[in-house]
């Protein structure tokens, strides 16, 4: 996914942007990049972070960076920032979020107005941040671009913009699909999509940005909207779930306190008797943390995470090497792991490979039971909004496989939401047998929506239900649909 920074103060900027951005690691590991504007002009630098921290990458850059305005960003698609030359004059820019009808903007844009825009990237490739930019260049300013860019995309993107004349401008994607935060300290102001940064940094909370407002920051503590907050709200329910950092809030709910909610939910739904409650790390363990508290169990750490140098296991493109590093990063601890019935909670199930290698490696290790309880309900959807997953198609799902395999193609998938019904529990109980499991339960959607504490209706549960509350199901073009 990605994610990013902006700061803009009255005096040096470097500090900030580089740290606030650091806090933006643990959603993306392909490309680092910063772009500052001081008296030198902008400033740029980008890295590829697949191999060493965004940290490692950019300490030695920053010592030659200058300037009182900046933004930072962690991205999973193209290399940014970029610098743009356009009418509007030269801007930097990043984004966020995930452009499904990107080749149809490309078309439109590069064959009737190839001129519209020069480009300073020498990736070979024209990106999602490119196509954003070119969007606003074909408006007579700035804001009306943005503007703009909400109109046509399909999906979502989130922006931050640094224009010449030192303004930086955050707006945030049309639903609200990935929050951004903003934070005040005497003498300059900060934008992000992580709020863990803002107390180390010295700042302190000011608002989130509503569903598609765009705001201007000014380093006298200013936060003007220059378009403002739609109605409705999407933001993805997985970032309480797994994507979201614990010490972050968005929209005033705490993850970590909601990940606590979402395991006691599941104990008061499970009456299976155990020695220990453990989590599956990293965001499985405040799940169990819930779950064994509100159970009055035991929690354990029988597996432990190798944290100094494996990537997250998604990251990698490659299905072989994501099953390499899930494999490396776990470490078993043999005396909290033989003659236990252990119940694990994790996150989400997506292609199931990685659970079931768990599985037996727990089993190998004298596991007397081990059952698993899913801190959300099984993914039926592949992401089409924030692209949360590199799932290619619906049949990566491990869900999407059984019920092709069950019913073929085009089969009534909203059957399968129903946990009360036969299909959902023969689903499960195929996953269960899939992966060797001694027992199997998914999280509700209601329960998930409780845990979150926010309206049903403000939040994207797309990939359990396959509705996107954006547009409420009724209009036939939109993805919901597709």
């Amino acid at each position: 996914m990605g994610g990013f920074c902006g700061v803009v103060a009255k005096e040096d900027c470097v500090i900030d942007l580089f740290f606030g951005t650091d806090y933006h690691s643990h959603l993306g590991t392909h490309r680092g990049g910063m772009a500052v504007l001081g008296r030198r002009g902008f400033q740029r630098s980008i890295h590829n972070i697949q191999n060493a921290p965004f940290r490692s990458k950019f300490e030695h850059d920053i010592t030659g960076f200058e300037g009182s305005v900046g933004i930072g960003v962690i991205s999973d698609t193209d290399p940014q920032p970029l610098v743009m030359c356009s009418h509007l004059g030269t801007f930097a820019i990043v984004t966020v979020g995930l452009i499904s009808n990107i080749e149809e903007l490309k078309r439109e844009l590069f064959v009737g107005n190839s001129a519209q825009l020069q480009y300073s990237t020498t990736s070979g490739m024209v990106g999602p941040t490119e196509v954003v930019s070119a969007l606003i260049a074909t408006q007579p300013s700035i804001v009306d671009g943005v503007r703009y860019v909400q109109s046509r995309i399909e999906g979502s993107c989130s922006i931050l913009i640094l224009t010449e004349e030192g303004r930086l401008f955050a707006a945030r994607d049309r639903y609200g699909r990935t929050p951004i935060v903003v934070g005040r300290k005497e003498g300059s102001m900060i934008a992000l999509m992580e709020s863990c940064a803002l107390p180390n940094l010295g700042y302190e909370y000011v608002r989130d940005l509503g569903p598609g407002e765009m705001a201007e920051l000014t380093p006298d503590g200013e936060v003007s909207t220059v378009i403002p907050p739609g109605d409705k709200m999407a933001i993805c329910a997985f970032f309480w779930v797994y994507y979201g950092y614990p010490a972050s809030s968005y929209e005033g709910r705490n993850v970590e306190m909601a990940r606590y909610r979402c395991g006691s939910a599941l104990a008061k739904r499970d009456d299976t008797v155990a020695d220990a409650a453990c989590g599956i790390p990293d965001s499985g363990t405040s799940h169990a943390l819930g779950y064994a508290h509100e159970k009055g169990i035991k929690f354990a750490r029988p597996f432990v995470k190798y944290t100094p140098t494996w990537a997250r296991s998604f990251m990698p493109s490659d299905q072989k090497q994501r099953e390499k590093v899930a494999a490396m990063k776990l470490i078993p601890i043999p005396g909290l792991i033989r003659d236990r019935r252990l119940v694990f909670c994790d996150d989400s199930i997506v292609r199931g490979t990685q659970l079931g290698r768990q599985a037996d490696r727990l089993y190998s290790e004298g596991c007397r039971e081990m059952h698993v309880r899913i801190a959300c309900p099984p993914l039926l959807y592949p992401c089409r909004f924030i692209n949360f997953s590199r799932s290619k198609n619906e049949y990566d799902l491990i869900t999407r496989r059984y019920i092709r395999d069950n019913e073929g193609e085009g089969a009534d998938i909203d059957k399968y939401q129903d946990e009360r019904g036969a299909p959902y529990r023969e689903m499960v109980e195929y996953i269960r047998r899939k992966l060797n499991l001694t027992s199997l339960a998914f999280q509700t959607v209601d329960d998930l929506v409780a845990a979150i504490g926010l309206p049903k209706d403000r939040l994207c549960t797309f990939c359990w239900t396959g509705k996107d509350v954006s547009c409420g199901g009724s209009c036939p073009g939109c993805p919901c649909h597709g």
